[in-house]
């Protein structure tokens, strides 16, 4: 006997992994399998969804374009307006009351003007926020349904609200006053703080990064409308060639012929370990018949909590790693995520695979614990470590994008290598936490060989002692004054 599994995608066709069970018990093959890891597919079949024939046995696999998976909702959304109609649009922005943004509400301009939370067209108006504060998805006027795990909203205090009076379109300015983007057809509604942290997070504890950034000093009602951007964000920080859009992303995957292309996010330096489980999985959807999987190595570039490795240093430290070997250039794509990260656990790594189906991945990496963090008044994790891979097999709106959950690694010690944790000899596996590896580079302590590229180490260490160095100049200032 064998099961067949489906694997869904945005495109007509789906492909079907036929397998050996090993103690089947039974379940709904209509849902997508979990992992991949779950399974040893022996060969591809093809379908004609329409017609429920048997399936007709192809080799080599067919081929499936990256950009076949299709954007949530249709077409991606690009609301940056056109260079020939800037001037007069900045000049209608000058004429409208201004809502001044901070430098993270720009961070979400700019996810929205490219469509990563696509079919979304600007800030959220109460339906919308309302239906992603509790539901975790939107349903589009066709009667369809989107993952949208976030609100994505912007606050404005009472005085803001009072300037704007009775009109129906602001201009937005950054921080330093330049004219950012127009919202139109305005919709100013309560926000109501305690819900929307205790709704996100599930704690209303404090401490929370992005609740005591962003949320706490916010004003007390939110401004939802469509957005019209000025011009596309850049930020100048020598990082901007690195921000691909979904459209630019497409384009590449398209241009390296990827039949598959497999998206992990981190925060964090790449160590071996990380790199064990990038080329594994490429090796794996390799045996599953795919001729040229390609990875998307896309680091978080929005706001991050203050003891978290700078975007800067970490996209170094990420060039180290490629210029190493650790991971092929000629497969790996290296880009920027613009969003800014909130710590929510299962519930902001739907927002993070979601975002990923936009720029055209359809395999989405998950690991130990994704987007989660120590409890910020406790010493414990803030979510149970397995929700999240276990929240995105299930969650509504993610259906055409396949799981992978990870299989945790850890520094073998026998082998002087990072290795996948074998729990029948746990006692010869090291586990080095991100913690761990910043109180290394920290106190100049190297990790045991085996763990990061010698590049992308030094990377680290030079960071640590420039903060020492910084730390040393500051505190004979502050005892003088």
């Amino acid at each position: 006997m064998s099961l067949t599994i489906k694997s869904h995608f945005a495109s007509p066709t789906y492909l079907s992994f036929t397998t050996k069970p090993s103690r089947f018990t039974g379940y709904n093959t209509k849902i997508r399998p979990n992992s991949i890891y779950h399974f040893n597919p022996l060969k591809l079949t093809y379908y004609q969804p329409k017609k429920m024939q048997a399936p007709v046995q192809y080799s080599p696999a067919p081929v499936i374009k990256s950009s076949l998976i299709e954007p949530d909702g249709g077409a991606l959304v690009d609301l940056v307006v056109p260079e020939g109609e800037r001037g007069a649009k900045t000049i209608e922005a000058e004429s409208l009351p201004k809502v001044r943004l901070t430098k993270i509400d720009v961070e979400w301009v700019h996810v929205i003007s490219e469509g990563w939370a696509n079919p979304l067209k600007g800030f959220m108006r109460e339906d919308e926020y309302l239906q992603s504060l509790h539901f975790n998805s939107l349903r589009l006027k066709d009667g369809s349904i989107v993952n949208m795990s976030l609100p994505i909203v912007l606050a404005i205090d009472d005085e803001t609200k009072e300037r704007i009076g009775s009109s129906s379109h602001v201009g937005l300015a950054g921080p330093d006053g330049d004219l950012i983007a127009i919202l139109r057809s305005i919709e100013i509604y309560k926000h109501n703080i305690e819900e929307r942290i205790a709704r996100t997070w599930g704690t209303t504890a404090p401490g929370l990064p992005y609740v005591e950034e962003v949320i706490i000093p916010a004003g007390n009602c939110l401004i939802g409308g469509d957005l019209e951007v000025l011009k596309p964000v850049k930020y100048n920080d020598g990082l901007d060639h690195y921000r691909l859009s979904p459209k630019q992303l497409r384009k590449e995957f398209d241009r390296r012929n990827a039949d598959a292309v497999f998206a992990f996010q981190l925060r964090n330096p790449v160590h071996n370990g990380h790199a064990l489980l990038m080329n594994d999985t490429r090796r794996r959807l390799l045996e599953m018949g795919f001729k040229n999987p390609i990875l998307l190595l896309h680091p978080l570039g929005g706001f991050t909590k203050a003891d978290d490795v700078p975007l800067d240093v970490r996209m170094e430290q990420h060039s180290k790693v490629l210029e190493d070997g650790v991971l092929d250039p000629e497969t790996t794509i290296v880009a920027i995520f613009p969003s800014p990260m909130h710590y929510a656990g299962p519930t902001e790594v739907q927002w993070h695979a979601k975002a990923r189906i936009n720029a055209g991945a359809n395999f989405y990496i998950v690991g130990r614990d994704p987007a989660g963090m120590g409890h910020p008044t406790e010493k414990r994790d803030l979510y149970d470590p397995d929700h999240g891979k276990k929240v995105l097999s299930m969650a509504p709106g993610l259906e055409k994008l396949n799981i992978l959950p990870f299989r945790v690694a850890a520094y073998d010690i026998v082998a002087k290598k990072m290795a996948f944790f074998d729990p029948s000899r746990a006692k010869d596996f090291l586990f080095i936490s991100g913690t761990k590896m910043r109180t290394y580079a920290r106190t100049g302590e190297n990790p045991p060989d085996g763990f990061m590229c010698p590049g992308g180490w030094e990377v680290l260490v030079k960071y640590y002692e420039s903060l020492q160095a910084e730390e040393a100049t500051q505190q004979p200032a502050a005892v003088s004054s």
